[in-house]
């Protein structure tokens, strides 16, 4: 790892790894989304950065409500001022958590999902107000069979509880080779949702994210969606880039080569830098080789035409790692740089990790 006492003015002065955020590349996501889905069409989550500067910087865009996936992001925002409206998209049973969530509500909008009447007995116990029915639509995770919808909503009701409308995450549905039958299994899972909605009673029908944004954009009136829950659009991965949505790669991790030979170098980038359950990182104009926990091979690729290889980047160079998922990355990392090219523009926290 390398150290340096210096205010850091250029990358090249950066301890690494060290997560880079390409400002041109943030402000052009941000306002492409905001433009497709402006205002509360847009849940954004905060999960893919958890850093309240960066949704503070998404509220500047227009977005005033969030998506939170922990308890912790969601005290977060909250003591941070971003907390217009606050969803937790996920079941909770720890009632201490769910009573630090209750202390908020006379400061924020404080909503989470419930899917079993254990999850919404634990709400009413710890006094949340509000709740969205989280419903099953087709991904194998969390939620209650559309059918149980209604029955969990007067549960939910007959202890106090408003019920907002339901909520669903179709995340198999992300990435598809064919987006002609994205659009329909995409279509096709709001069908449920909304009838799981109308039995639930409440306004809000929440779904949707980065992988079919515009799916649900261009369909809000045939299927009521009133907001999607879009993350990853803001930093971007490659899970995501083989989709070509109109979003720019504003992440990359930095790393330092640590050792080199004549066929492959080493950066100190490794399995405690990036999350890895999507794939291999990409590295540009190399080929990664593996992972371990600290360190990540490469070798050069040869180019169109060559003869041969370029030498291996020798001991000192820098590389900018793209990783394949950026949620467990940012979750790894303490804070990030923000840069344009190679020079270092600030330094923001990441501030919302833990549970």
């Amino acid at each position: 790892m390398t150290t340096s006492n210096r205010p850091a003015r250029n990358i090249g002065d950066l301890s690494t790894p060290a997560v880079l955020v390409d400002i041109d590349a943030l402000e052009h996501n941000l306002a492409t989304m905001s433009k497709r889905l402006p205002g509360a069409l847009l849940r954004p989550h905060i999960k893919a950065h958890k850093s309240t500067a960066l949704a503070e910087l998404q509220r500047r865009y227009g977005h005033r409500n969030f998506t939170c996936a922990t308890v912790r992001e969601m005290i977060g925002m909250a003591h941070a001022g971003l907390s217009d409206d606050l969803l937790l998209a996920n079941e909770v049973l720890d009632e201490e958590r769910l009573a630090a969530l209750s202390a908020l509500q006379d400061r924020a909008m404080i909503t989470i999902a419930v899917d079993s009447d254990a999850t919404v007995d634990a709400a009413a116990r710890a006094g949340i107000k509000h709740v969205l029915i989280d419903v099953n639509i087709g991904l194998a995770r969390c939620g209650c069979a559309p059918s149980d919808a209604g029955r969990l909503a007067q549960r939910a009701r007959a202890k106090g509880i408003i019920v907002r409308g339901v909520m669903g995450y179709e995340g198999h549905l992300m990435v598809a080779a064919d987006r002609a039958v994205q659009l329909s299994d995409t279509l096709a899972a709001m069908d449920t949702l909304w009838a799981a909605g109308e039995a639930a009673g409440g306004d809000v029908i929440s779904a949707g994210g980065t992988g079919n944004y515009d799916l649900h954009a261009s369909h809000l009136a045939t299927t009521g969606v009133t907001e999607v829950q879009a993350g990853s659009y803001v930093l971007m991965d490659t899970y995501y880039s083989t989709l070509g949505l109109p979003f720019r790669q504003a992440l990359s991790i930095l790393g330092t080569v640590v050792s080199s030979h004549d066929k492959w170098a080493v950066a100190d980038v490794g399995l405690k830098s990036l999350g890895m359950d999507h794939g291999d990182p990409k590295i540009a104009d190399h080929k990664v080789w593996f992972c371990s926990d600290e360190h990540i091979t490469f070798a050069t690729e040869k180019s169109a035409g060559a003869a041969s290889r370029a030498p291996q980047p020798g001991v000192g160079s820098r590389v900018r790692i793209v990783p394949s998922h950026v949620d467990p990355t940012m979750a790894m990392h303490e804070y990030l740089w923000l840069v344009r090219g190679d020079e270092v523009l600030d330094r923001w926290p990441i501030d919302l990790r833990g549970w």
